[in-house]
């Protein structure tokens, strides 16, 4: 499992359909397809019903707060990532150690 595939997952759930899905994550559809089974492979089952509009099994509803509580902690993350890669920085904090 990994970032990626839960974006992906997530985004699936908005749209409800594959196609428009993967032109939300700038994707090709058999990318985002091929991502999603490989997610569904790693837990064990199937996370979604492919039907028109395409809806979320029993598993993929349990897991689905987990899973957006999970993308959008990665979202935040990247966020105070960009935020401080273009911060400027002091000669502090280009010589000091992180100190755990």
């Amino acid at each position: 499992m990994n970032i990626k595939q839960l974006r992906y997952f997530v985004a699936i759930c908005e749209q409800r359909n594959f196609t428009r899905a993967a032109k939300l994550c700038d994707v090709s559809q058999p990318t985002l397809t091929a991502a999603i089974q490989r997610l569904e492979r790693s837990i064990g089952g199937r996370l979604f019903v492919r039907s028109a509009p395409v809806e979320l099994s029993a598993l993929g509803r349990k897991l689905q707060p987990l899973f957006v509580q999970i993308n959008n902690t990665a979202e935040r993350a990247r966020r105070v990532a960009a935020t401080h890669a273009s911060a400027p920085r002091s000669r502090a904090d280009l010589s000091a150690p992180a100190r755990f």
